[in-house]
């Protein structure tokens, strides 16, 4: 019998009830969310960079999570991106 393709939505949601598998999801999803929109508009990592006047290593190992920017490298990068930046608290 031929298995069924799930749909990747639903791999996620299940995936997301293991905690270990949320923290290092959320842990990255600031990068996917960089990474996103720099495709969204339509940029390079070498683009974006310029726009902020880093270097391309910089963006790429921002998005792959391999770094944390400073609040001011993200406050450049959402106005190189045209994007309002927001961070937010949360209790645990």
């Amino acid at each position: 019998m031929p298995r069924r393709p799930i749909q990747l939505d639903d791999w996620l949601e299940q995936q997301l009830d293991d905690p270990d598998f949320r923290a290092e999801y959320e842990a990255l999803e600031p990068a996917f969310q960089i990474a996103r929109l720099r495709m969204k508009r339509g940029l390079t990592q070498q683009e974006l960079a310029e726009r902020i006047g880093t270097q391309q290593p910089s963006i790429a190992r921002i998005e792959s999570g391999r770094f944390r920017p400073s609040m001011a490298m993200l406050e450049r990068i959402a106005s190189a991106l045209d994007a309002d930046l927001r961070v937010t608290l949360t209790p645990r």
